[in-house]
């Protein structure tokens, strides 16, 4: 190779790294990459704003004149049922089960030729079906709502403190977001997470506020799928995300809820695993209610209605599944 050739060649390589470095100055660097999760500490969520010794949380905004108030929203009195079927094709969590054995009694008793029927079921009924969450349900390390010591209070048979028995009925305002509406689509997609300016424009769009003491529910879309594609339904969904979940607590709810299986975007992002479950159950006192189904409630265009949920006396447990109603 001459030396005129090397200088043409050296310079064409020049100025084709000069033009490579000036594309790669041109193009937007990427976002910075989300802050991790980190709860917040024993100092910062403790005592609740009830008080050391509160164990009810948001329960203590269900009061006689939020009733009232509630029931001032009921104009037809259609009742609309928000509680999925129980039973054995329903989709589960890995590592949970429900089984139903129905069994034969009193066969040709007395003279009248009475026979009857029941059941034997097994199952995780604090955390199967629709179902509503109780504080003991998360912790954060060893520590459940208003810093109470989990080993404190957990027995081999449940919880002597903040079990969902102590819960009572909820009647108060139920207010549907329904996000998949503000989207313009049927189903948020699987993995889509619930922004704040989500939040705030679906509230804007159906000329609805957030309220202290509401019950706040999410439309995604995903109920769909419930006995239609199991597989699908508890791999992943849409859900509220962490700025999201901050943002609703801090109204004072009594609680949320969606027709997903744990009210947030699942998978967590990195950094958390499940984080709306603290910040709802353990930081705020504030319920969740999940696998909600919610088709037919979007169809009736209220966007606040009284909301009625009574979760089981299960004494000591950490949820209940739940049958609630939209009554309009």
């Amino acid at each position: 190779m001459t030396n005129l050739t090397r200088r043409l060649a050296f310079g064409a390589s020049a100025l084709l790294a000069a033009a490579s470095s000036r594309r790669a100055a041109a193009q937007p660097a990427p976002p910075p990459a989300a802050p991790a999760w980190s709860p917040p500490s024993a100092a910062q969520r403790c005592p609740s704003r009830w008080g050391a010794a509160d164990r009810r949380g948001a329960m203590n905004l269900m009061t006689a004149d939020r009733a009232r108030a509630a029931a001032g929203l009921i104009r037809t009195g259609e009742i609309v049922e928000l509680g999925q079927v129980l039973s054995p094709s329903m989709p589960l969590n890995p590592g949970r089960q429900y089984s139903q054995i129905t069994k034969r009694t009193a066969v040709n008793a007395g003279p009248n030729n009475r026979w009857g029927n029941e059941e034997i079921m097994t199952g995780e009924f604090g955390q199967i079906g629709t179902q509503f969450d109780m504080f003991p349900h998360q912790t954060i390390g060893n520590e459940l709502y208003n810093c109470v010591p989990m080993d404190s209070i957990a027995t081999r048979n449940g919880f002597t403190e903040m079990g969902v028995e102590n819960v009572g009925t909820i009647f108060t305002r139920g207010l549907l977001l329904d996000i998949a509406a503000l989207k313009g689509v049927p189903m948020l997609a699987d993995d889509y997470e619930i922004t704040v300016a989500d939040l705030e424009a679906a509230q804007a769009r159906q000329n609805a506020q957030i309220r202290e003491g509401d019950a706040v529910i999410f439309h995604t879309g995903y109920g769909k799928l419930w006995g239609v594609d199991n597989a699908r339904y508890v791999r992943g969904n849409p859900g509220l995300g962490i700025a999201a979940a901050e943002y609703v607590c801090a109204k004072n709810p009594i609680l949320m809820g969606a027709d997903t299986p744990p009210v947030e975007v699942s998978p967590s992002r990195p950094g958390a695993n499940l984080p709306v479950h603290q910040i709802a159950l353990v930081v705020n006192g504030v319920h969740l209610l999940e696998n909600m189904k919610l088709e037919v409630l979007v169809t009736k265009g209220r966007s606040e209605f009284a909301l009625l949920v009574q979760p089981l006396k299960l004494q000591g447990a950490t949820g209940s599944t739940v049958a609630p109603s939209a009554i309009l």
